[in-house]
This record gives C-alpha cells, structure tokens and sequence, in this order.
C-alpha cells in the first residue's frame, strides 16, 4: 500500500477537493472528479479508470471491500477526520467509506466506436445532469455503446450526473463535444471507413412511430433539449425524425424517459433480428 497521508483540518487540499463538488470550471481545470460508492468504484476499477487519490477515514474501520480496496491499489492514500469526508460525501448521516477522485478522461468522440451494430445517443444541450447520468444508465443497459453530449450543457462529471448514473458513467465513453461540426466529423470518418450512421431524432412531431422505424443498423439516436427540443440545426441533420406514441393528456416525456423508451425500441429490434438470423 502507498504511504498515507492525514488532513484533519480544512486545509488548501480539502477546500479543492470540496470546490469540484459544485465548480464545473475547477474540475475541468484539475482534470478530476470525485465519486463514492461501491457500485462506482469498483466499475470505474473494472474499466480502468485512472484513480488519483483514494480517501478514507483516519477514524472508523473500514469493510473487507474497502481495506481491500486500500491495500491493494496502487495510488496516493488519504486518510481525513469522518467529519470532512461526510462533506465531501455531500450526506447528512454517514461519511462515505470511501472517495475516489478519478481522473477526467479526454473528450475524445474516437473514443466512441462505431461498429456494423453501433448504437449510440446525443443529447443536444440537456440543463439537468441527473438527465444526463439517467441517459447513461439507459444506454448503458439497452447495450449502448456511448453517450455524446454536445453545447452548452450541464456536466457528465457533476456528482449528480455521476450518482444517476449509478455506475454506468465508467462502463460507456460520455463525450462532451462544443459543437456540430465536431460529431458532423466524426461521422464522416465512420463514413469513410464503410461504417455509415444513421441519424434519428426523437420529437412529439415526428413523422413515424419509433416502432415503425428501422433502428437495426448504426444509429445515432438524438434527444433534444428538456425544454426546447433539439436545435434547428439537428433537426435539419437527421435522416428522420421518430416520436413515441402516447395516450392520455401528457404530450411529451422527460428527456431521459424518451431516451429510455428509445434505446428499448432500438434493443428489442435488434434482439428479435438477432433471432430470426439464427
């Protein structure tokens, strides 16, 4: 195990650690996150996320997971009073266990691979992160294979998008991307390598029942905005627009439920053409 070092007090350390919980700009300075939980944890392990720092109590003893978890990986130890990692664990009750800051990984849309079976979601402009870590864990069940998340947008890496998504954030790549023209690139180069995508956006208007569209191939399923929808401009750039028929007096979804519903759709046609291929 790495050497240990102790905070008690709320030191220069404490006060940034405690600043990525709530300051967007400062965790894309520092280049980390924090998250606590042992789904989250031991995924983000799994999938060989960069952990920078493990924190844990100076105090209380720790679980079989957690000792193990200490012993065993490789990377600076912080042991802190039970008082300040209940701060950092944003509870009213009790401290977390443990807290990983992990490493941001770069916002690279080749780390989304397009294959013959791509699916994969953009969420255009979304306010809310507990939206955005809803839409992961959707994806990431319905066999996704990554999140984009384009414009002026709430954060992948916000602790509320990260306890949505209950995990999910480290088992599929989630790219924020500033602009169109970036994932317009991006498609091309899947283009050229014979990977063509489809792109299908979800709107109340659309001109077929998502149940009526073939979502078979690679597809690129967009989901718009929580208030407004998808911009003009990628309501321009879809091959077609889907929307989910209704009863009763509601006239939309949340975006992450439309998200959801989706990328079932989008799962039992391949699961059922998967089937008649056998």
């Amino acid at each position: 195990m790495a050497p240990v070092q102790r905070i008690t007090s709320r030191n220069a350390r404490f006060q940034q650690w405690q600043a990525l919980l709530s300051n967007r700009n400062k965790r894309q300075r520092a280049g980390e996150f924090l998250v606590q939980g042992v789904r989250p944890i031991s995924i983000a392990l799994e999938r060989d996320w960069r952990v920078r720092t493990l924190i844990h109590s100076a105090k209380d003893p720790l679980s079989r997971w957690a000792e193990g978890l200490v012993r065993d990986t490789r990377t600076e130890h912080v042991a802190m009073a039970p008082e300040l990692i209940a701060e950092l664990g944003e509870k009213n009750e009790a401290a977390p266990e443990i807290i990983a800051v992990l490493e941001i990984p770069a916002d690279d849309l080749d780390r989304i691979s397009v294959g013959a079976d791509f699916l994969g979601v953009l969420f255009d402009r979304p306010t809310s992160p507990g939206n955005i870590g809803s839409v992961l864990r959707s994806a990431d069940a319905f066999g996704a294979d990554g999140l984009v998340v384009t414009g002026h947008a709430a954060d992948v890496y916000d602790p509320k998008s990260v306890r949505a998504s209950t995990g999910s954030v480290f088992a599929l790549p989630a790219v924020r991307v500033p602009a169109q023209r970036d994932v317009e690139a991006w498609l091309d180069r899947a283009a050229g390598r014979g990977r063509p995508v489809t792109v299908v956006g979800t709107d109340e208007d659309g001109d077929a029942d998502v149940f009526d569209a073939d979502l078979t191939g690679p597809v690129l399923l967009l989901v718009g905005n929580e208030t407004s929808g998808l911009s003009n401009a990628w309501r321009e750039r879809c091959d077609r627009m889907v929307r989910i028929p209704m009863a009763g007096s509601a006239s939309s979804l949340n975006a992450a439920n439309a998200a959801t519903a989706v990328l079932y759709e989008a799962s039992r046609q391949r699961i059922a053409a998967a089937r008649r291929g056998r």
